[in-house]
């Protein structure tokens, strides 16, 4: 998703906190919501990859089950992926202290 993604987003010429998105703390920003968007993507129906794994390892359970039991998970994964988007010092703060 990275390469594909990236020059459309470098293009549009985007600040985040201040910073242009080709920058290196711009990549880190952009990285870290792929990433929480992603892993959001691996609960999210209708591919919720990770509801397949479940049902491989628990065969007993039924799909609508699995899928009840992973919403509070979603939930967390939406509020975590609008934290990273709207306020991007979150994810910027400890990589800024390791570029120091």
């Amino acid at each position: 998703f990275i390469p594909i993604f990236l020059p459309v987003v470098t293009e549009l010429d985007l600040q985040v906190a201040g910073y242009p998105i080709g920058s290196p703390a711009g990549l880190v920003w952009f990285c870290t919501l792929v990433a929480v968007n992603l892993q959001t993507a691996f609960l999210s129906p209708p591919v919720a990859m990770a509801a397949y794994y479940l049902k491989g390892v628990a065969p007993e359970w039924d799909l609508g089950m699995i899928y009840r039991g992973m919403m509070e998970f979603m939930i967390l994964q939406c509020i975590g992926l609008a934290i990273v988007l709207f306020f991007p010092q979150v994810a910027l703060w400890l990589p800024s202290l390791l570029m120091k």
